[in-house]
């Protein structure tokens, strides 16, 4: 090949690394020709689509010829009627991973830094990368965010710091007390990055609502998504909540028609939706519970976590488990990517999937 296409690339694309995303339950069973496999890698929600999501992607279907509105109008009602969210604060993604990256275009470049902690989203790093800007890795603290560390790596390079609450891939979280110090404490020309994918699953009283906290700090976006609790990761659709000035220039960058017409449908009507809602969470409590008890019996480590998933340390090398797991038809998630190669992290299922989960398990660590 005469043309070296790498080098044509900008810098911080030509060492990027893609995301590895969970391992299709389609593709274990193409691969190992097996069958009846279970995913507990991706922490989607168990219960499938609630059937008022699926009666309005029915309707909108009619309108599958049509753009959609790139505004969101109707989303962005239904926000404003469950979160008192005005549509100038709102900016609509494809998923939260779009918000995310839309957030580092709008304000990364080379020459500017990105803090996030270690042991947190893999995405964080990597839009960061793209944009060319410098990752800053504060060190966790229990594998959780350590705030005051996180601080200390601010200068005057850094224009975002992100913060998984909770966080992915540990379950951990920040209070409300150390979440406000640390915001009342940061340069307001640097942007607090509040990633809330987890949100609704938290039960504890000190665990803060980063909605609340939008108008005391001008400085913070909040980004949501429907792939988690509302059980629409396959429509990819999420939300971010900011300043208007903030949001008016994510909605520069922020790409016309990022969001599928039956998604938008689909979205709103789940946010009216709290009986599936409360299923979901409920279902959640119960299996994080399971899985908990189970881990406990069988004399393993483990993370201890608000969301719905768990980290298990196996206290060795991962991998060989993960892979006698999917010869039993299992997928769980191996998380060498966040140097964390003693661990899996296992997303809770329904109650019979964490029953086979930690059947398999006791099976594969007994050969």
């Amino acid at each position: 090949m005469a043309c070296d296409f790498l080098k044509l690339a900008v810098a911080g694309v030509q060492s990027l690394q893609p995301y590895q995303p969970g391992k299709p339950i389609e593709e274990l069973e193409r691969e190992l020709g097996i069958s009846n496999s279970i995913k507990l890698a991706s922490n989607e929600n168990p219960l499938g689509p609630s059937p008022k999501a699926l009666a309005a992607i029915e309707q909108s279907l009619k309108e599958l010829a049509r753009y959609p509105d790139s505004n969101g109008h109707l989303l962005k009602q239904a926000l404003y009627q469950r979160f008192a969210l005005k549509p100038e604060q709102i900016t609509l993604g494809n998923g939260s991973n779009d918000l995310l990256e839309m957030i580092a275009r709008c304000f990364l470049q080379p020459g500017t830094e990105a803090v996030f902690s270690e042991y947190s989203f893999i995405v964080y790093p990597l839009v960061t990368q793209a944009c060319g800007a410098q990752g800053v890795i504060a060190p966790a603290r229990e594998f959780g965010h350590n705030l005051q560390a996180m601080a200390e790596a601010v200068t005057d390079k850094t224009r975002l710091v992100f913060i998984a609450n909770p966080n992915n891939p540990t379950g951990t979280y920040v209070s409300s007390r150390e979440l406000c110090a640390f915001l009342d404490h940061l340069p307001q020309q640097v942007l607090v990055v509040l990633d809330e994918a987890y949100t609704e699953y938290v039960t504890r009283e000190d665990f803060p609502n980063g909605l609340d906290l939008l108008a005391r700090y001008p400085n913070l976006i909040v980004t949501r998504t429907f792939s988690k609790a509302y059980g629409l990761a396959a429509l990819r659709v999420g939300y971010a909540v900011a300043h208007p000035e903030i949001t008016d220039l994510l909605n520069r960058v922020r790409q016309p028609f990022n969001v599928n017409t039956p998604a938008l449908a689909a979205a709103a009507a789940m946010l009216e939706d709290s009986e599936y809602l409360e299923k979901s969470l409920a279902l959640n409590t119960r299996g994080l519970d399971q899985l908990t008890q189970g881990l406990r019996a069988l004399g393993l480590g483990y993370i201890p976590s608000v969301a719905n998933f768990i980290t298990l340390d196996l206290a060795r090398n991962a991998l060989p488990v993960y892979q006698a797991l999917l010869k039993e038809g299992v997928i769980v998630r191996p998380l060498g990517v966040y140097a964390m190669p003693h661990h899996l992290r296992i997303s809770v299922g329904t109650d019979a999937e964490n029953t086979r989960f930690l059947r398999a398990l006791k099976k594969v660590l007994a050969c």
